[in-house]
Parts: structure tokens; C-alpha cells; sequence
């Protein structure tokens, strides 16, 4: 484990009582629709999910894809697909791919509408919950398959509290549940890469080290795109004297001639959530198959 490693531990009492919710509500459910983020799709998916949806439907929308790296995006469908559930890259914030939305719920649950029809309940609307953890983008989602601002979307974890029922069209309504995350995190680099993106709360964190993790990170995959932001850099070096050299770069040198590393750390945090640095996906298929 990196020295940077760091215990990343985030559970609200709210987030136990929607677990029981989500049980609660399923007999009611015809599908349901998890939104993850497609810089990490595997970090940013709930294990407890399988368990709780059971033999329902499933269908994953890689949100924010134009942040992430498209081949790699391609990579994870190409998964899913073969483990037999739908996935679509989409972004709420554009609307790239939501279009494909409806078509993708309808052909998962053919089946379902061809019961429909044959007793005589053609145009009973389909119901899909949409769950998925905090910061991955569930609201702005719906207010964009809704045709307008209905749920209260805000960029920070757990702002959506109670279940939101909405008619999309005479076929389709959506569930919204407040995010879910899990008691402990297993692995710790699960954590980290919520902490990268944001779904975890920066002030329960040590930003440098969780920033010398990322660079870590960018430094073995995206070495180009480091390079083309900050400059050329020494790549055998640890993190830490990384991101001293980031900082410098960066002019953010204080008395001594030492790098103010927390103004270095919380800028490069800050340049890869608002996507300065590039289109990255911090996770691989083959690094989680």
C-alpha cells in the first residue's frame, strides 16, 4: 500500500434507512437504472446493488463519459455486455446519449410489454428506479430526462434525501432515491477514487496525500497529459517530490524556496474534477474483471 494510503470511512445513518427503501419499493419496480460515474466504474458502483435489486432488470449509465477517456468507456460497455446487462455512455450536463434512454428501457423489458399486451394492458407505463451513489449524477439525470429542473441537483454528496416519484411520458415513470454508499470501504483505493472525483467530502481527507495518489495514478496512465498541463517533469521521482515539482511549476513556492504542496494539492484536484487535465478513466477493466 502507497504512503499516501489513507482510511476513507463515510457512511450516514441516512444512507441505512435507503437500502430498506429500496427493498421496500422493488415489488413496485420494473427495472432499474444505475447511474455511475464513467471515470471510475467500478469504484463508484455500490456491491451491496446486486444483492439488493436481486433478479430485477439492470441497466448502467456511465454518466459524465465526456470527462472520461472514450476508449476506455467503450471498454466497460463492451463488460457489461458480456456479464448480460445494458450499458450506455451518457452525460447529463450536454444530454450526450440520453437519447438512447427510453429505446435501451423499452428493449430491456420486451418481455415485459409483450405481457403487457397480451392482457390487454397496452400503455402501462413502465416504472425504473434510479439509484446510484452520491456525485454521480442522478438528479441532473432526471431533470434532464423530465424536461426540467424536479429534482434539487447540487454538487456535493447527499443532497438528495427522500424517494421522488416522475412521470416522464405516458410509458415511462422514474423512481429518484437518495445516494447510497456502504458501511466500510474493502479496498481503499475504492475510496481514494471517490475522493478524486468528489463523491467523498474533501475535509474528511488529508488532500496531499490523496492528491500524490492520483498523481501516482495520472503518472502511470496519462504521463503525456501531465506533461502537456504542468511541463516536463521527472517521472522516476515519488509522489510526493511529484507534486512539489507540480507545484513549482505552478509558481506556488512560499519563503525557503519549498512547495506550498496543500496550494499544489488542492489545485490539481481541482484542474482533474473540471477536466483541465484531460480525458481520464482511472480504472481499467482489466484491472477489476
Amino acid at each position: 500500500m502507497s504512503e499516501a494510503s489513507q482510511s476513507i470511512q463515510w457512511f450516514p445513518g441516512h444512507m441505512a434507512k435507503t437500502r430498506r427503501k429500496i427493498k421496500e419499493i422493488l415489488p413496485l419496480i420494473d427495472a432499474v437504472a444505475e447511474i455511475v460515474d464513467a471515470r471510475i466504474p467500478f469504484s463508484s458502483r455500490n456491491p451491496e446493488i446486486k444483492e439488493i435489486i436481486g433478479d430485477k432488470p439492470h441497466i448502467i449509465l456511465l454518466n459524465k463519459c465526456d470527462m472520461a477517456d472514450k476508449k476506455v468507456t467503450e471498454e466497460w460497455i463492451k463488460h457489461y455486455k458480456a456479464n448480460g446487462i445494458t450499458a450506455i455512455a451518457v452525460d447529463c450536463k450536454s444530454g450526450k446519449g440520453l437519447n438512447l434512454f427510453k429505446d435501451t428501457v423499452k428493449t430491456a423489458l420486451s418481455s415485459k410489454l409483450e405481457a403487457y399486451a397480451q392482457k390487454g394492458m397496452v400503455g402501462k407505463p413502465l416504472r425504473i428506479m434510479i439509484v446510484g451513489i452520491p456525485n454521480v449524477g442522478k438528479s441532473s439525470f432526471i431533470n434532464r430526462i423530465a424536461g426540467g429542473n424536479k429534482a434539487k441537483v447540487e454538487n456535493r454528496p447527499g443532497v438528495t434525501r427522500g424517494n421522488q416519484w416522475f412521470t416522464i411520458d405516458k410509458q415511462l415513470e422514474l423512481l429518484d432515491t437518495p445516494g447510497v454508499l456502504w458501511p466500510k470501504f474493502e479496498d481503499q483505493t475504492v475510496g481514494e477514487h471517490l475522493a478524486f472525483t468528489g463523491a467523498v467530502k474533501d475535509r474528511v481527507l488529508d488532500i496531499e496525500l490523496l492528491s500524490m495518489r492520483l498523481l501516482e495514478n495520472l503518472r502511470d496512465n496519462y504521463p503525456e497529459l501531465l506533461t502537456k498541463r504542468y511541463g516536463e517533469l521527472d517521472f522516476e521521482c515519488d509522489s510526493y517530490d511529484l507534486l512539489c515539482q507540480v507545484g513549482k511549476k505552478r509558481g506556488m513556492v512560499i519563503r525557503g524556496g519549498e512547495t506550498d504542496t496543500e496550494r499544489a494539492a488542492n489545485m490539481l484536484l481541482e484542474e482533474y474534477r473540471n477536466c483541465k487535465i484531460g480525458f481520464i478513466s482511472l480504472e481499467r477493466v482489466n484491472d477489476y474483471a
